[in-house]
């Protein structure tokens, strides 16, 4: 049975976190990075990991941070898996005791699955797309047939996803999860509860669709 899990990443809210998973999201992600318009503190994360119900995952979004750094905010901020943007090493990823997801900026010519043997220890892919300079959240779909080959690692499809694409990609590739961020958006770093209902209302309907093609072969 297919089942996609759906993240909404760059929460900046308790009152955000609350609304996405009462939509039936099953994590959200909390961006760490500076530079980023969704920037979250750690004494804010905290805030709202304390809304979150049990059994919904928290992720941790870094992009090139400092070891002391991720340190510091996991002393203060109780996450569920980190998730990496950058340039870092499996070293470095697997250093923290906690579940891990690395990200991949997709292009022409990107090897997937040598990324994939070099990151094995982690537990899942994510494919996002490229754009000089941004590290993630372009707002911009790639194209996925740079990720239809099998690969050693689950597929997390980020990426200019919105409700009205997100089908087309779970009937393109199957992820294991998708991940939105502007694509649920009123502003950067502020969602619209009806643009994340109708995101979920697409993942679910997808599911629904794959389920029956599987049942009619």
């Amino acid at each position: 049975m297919a089942f996609t899990r759906i993240k909404i990443c760059g929460i900046t809210s308790v009152a955000d976190a609350r609304a996405v998973v009462a939509s039936g999201a099953d994590a959200i992600g909390l961006n760490f990075y500076a530079r980023s318009p969704r920037v979250v503190t750690a004494d804010q994360a905290l805030e709202i990991v304390a809304a979150v119900p049990p059994f919904v995952t928290v992720v941790g979004l870094f992009v090139d941070e400092p070891v002391a750094g991720i340190e510091r905010i996991l002393r203060v901020a109780p996450l569920d898996v980190l998730q990496f943007h950058g340039e870092e090493s499996p070293e470095v990823c697997q250093q923290f005791g906690r579940p891990w997801i690395k990200a991949l900026r997709m292009r022409t010519g990107v090897g997937i699955s040598q990324q994939c043997s070099r990151y094995q220890g982690a537990r899942g892919i994510l494919l996002d797309s490229w754009q000089e300079g941004v590290p993630g959240g372009t707002g911009k779909t790639f194209d996925w047939q740079l990720a239809r080959e099998k690969l050693s690692l689950p597929v997390v499809l980020a990426g200019g996803l919105h409700d009205k694409n997100v089908g087309d990609a779970i009937r393109a590739l199957g992820p294991a999860a998708v991940d939105v961020c502007g694509g649920v958006e009123s502003a950067p770093g502020i969602k619209d509860g009806a643009r994340v209902r109708q995101f979920v209302a697409a993942v679910r309907a997808a599911d629904e669709q794959l389920d029956g093609l599987e049942n009619d072969e």
